[in-house]
This record gives structure tokens, sequence and C-alpha cells, in this order.
């Protein structure tokens, strides 16, 4: 349930009471660790699939698809040492055009009630999304994280704001630059927002894939968060829960068209 649902997105707040709104959150959003598990507890789905440990933390993917221009449709996929051990969703209204930098008050409200769903309590949040990587340091999974109070983890594919320290162009897999805020950014310039994140790469110097950009959004520091999205993307670009997230969102989506 919300703890913060004076913050919970609205629809029908105009532009200039929504960003004042997130600035609200950015406030509020704690972007350090403050969380009740062991990051180093969160294994890849490989080492879980070893030694399954019902005492593991539960992390959701969260992801969100449309079924035509009026309706969203948000999945949530709780797993557990590797397991899926729940999957959610829920079909609401779209009640406001996309806007950039305030996809959340889209898609926050359907991501919520996708949560509501869920019988059990996530420890960690991954968003397809971003998080203080945000031109107001509140992307939706600082959002969706401060109105929930759960911690969560910003995963976008590509840069919203903020600055690179170096070349992201063909990063060997396991490697991470740190994304600094610049003037675009309510922030001052230099603060660590986050990280562009490379879990894999081709070897053939002929291919190369693009890093994601991971922020904390809420209760999460830099650091954990880009060692949770590594820990958690062994064989695919995407960490597990997220990429498990976008193939449930698919999945009921057909079901329900």
């Amino acid at each position: 349930m919300p703890t913060r649902p004076d913050l919970a997105p609205e629809a029908g707040l105009s532009r200039d009471e929504m960003e004042p709104l997130q600035r609200e959150i950015a406030d509020a959003a704690v972007f350090e660790d403050d969380v009740r598990f062991d990051p180093a507890a969160i294994t890849t789905p490989l080492e879980a699939a070893a030694s399954a440990d019902d005492s593991a933390p539960i992390v959701a993917g969260v992801d969100q698809s449309f079924l035509d221009d009026d309706r969203a449709l948000s999945a949530v996929v709780a797993t557990q040492a590797g397991e899926v051990i729940e999957r959610a969703h829920a079909v609401t209204p779209l009640e406001i055009p996309y806007i950039p930098g305030l996809l959340a008050f889209r898609e926050g409200g359907p991501i919520l009630a996708a949560l509501a769903e869920l019988s059990v309590d996530p420890d960690l949040l991954l968003f397809d999304g971003s998080g203080r990587i945000h031109f107001r340091q509140a992307g939706i999974a600082t959002h969706v994280g401060v109105v929930r109070d759960v911690p969560s983890v910003g995963v976008a594919k590509s840069l919203l704001c903020g600055e690179p320290t170096e070349s992201t162009e063909n990063l060997p897999a396991g490697t991470r630059v740190s994304i600094e805020a610049n003037s675009r950014v309510d922030a001052p310039d230099g603060t660590l927002l986050g990280y562009a994140v490379q879990t894999r790469q081709y070897d053939s110097p002929n291919r190369h894939i693009n890093p994601l950009y991971v922020s904390p959004g809420h209760r999460v520091g830099p650091e954990t968060a880009a060692d949770v999205v590594q820990a958690l993307s062994s064989q695919y670009k995407l960490p597990e829960p997220v990429r498990l997230a976008d193939s449930y969102a698919e999945e009921a989506k057909s079901l329900v068209e």
C-alpha cells in the first residue's frame, strides 16, 4: 500500500503543478542504501539455481505495455533466488498524453495498480525507466519508490539527461561509467546520478551492445543499483526481473486484447 498517497500521480494536474511535485518527490527520496537485506544476496539466475534460498530478497521487475491510446497494461514479476514466485498485472485508463520528463504521471497510476495486485511484498523494485537520472531527479522509479517507500532502481535503455564522465561507446562487459548532473538536471553540476552499465557485449568488433543507464530510485545508492543490475543480467542485457516483466506484459496483453 502507498505510504505517501499525497505524492501519488494524479492525471488532473497541470504541468505547472506536476514539476514542483516531482521536486518534492526528489526531496523525499533517499539516494543511498537503506535496505533490509544484503545486496550481495541478490544473485544471478544461474547462481541461484544452484542453491535456492527462500530467505533471499524478493526482487520485482516492473514494465508497461499499451493496449491502445486509452489503456495501459502494467506488469510486475516477483522473483526470489532466481525463481518467479508471482506475476500480476493491471489494466487502467491512460488519462494524460506522453510528456517528456513527466512519464510517471502517465504510467505511475497503472504501475501502482499492478503492484497492489501482488500478494508478496518486494524488497526491491526494478523499473524499465529512469530513477535519479531525470531532469528533476524524479523518474518513474523514484516516484513509485517514494510513494510505496520501497527500495527501487531505474533501468533505462537511453540517457534522458546528465553527462557521462567518459565515452560509453563499445564498453567491455562488466564496466560502468559515471553519469553526472549537468545544466539540464536540478542538481549541482557533477552530482553522481547513476551509471552507464555494460551488462553484455559482443565479441565481434563490428557489432556492439549499448549500455543500460542505471540510477537509484529510492533507498538505494548508485553503486548498489549498478551492482544489482549487473548481478541480475548474466544471460541477457536486461536484468532478469525486468526482462521477465517485459515478456509477461506482452503475454498478458494478448490475453486482454
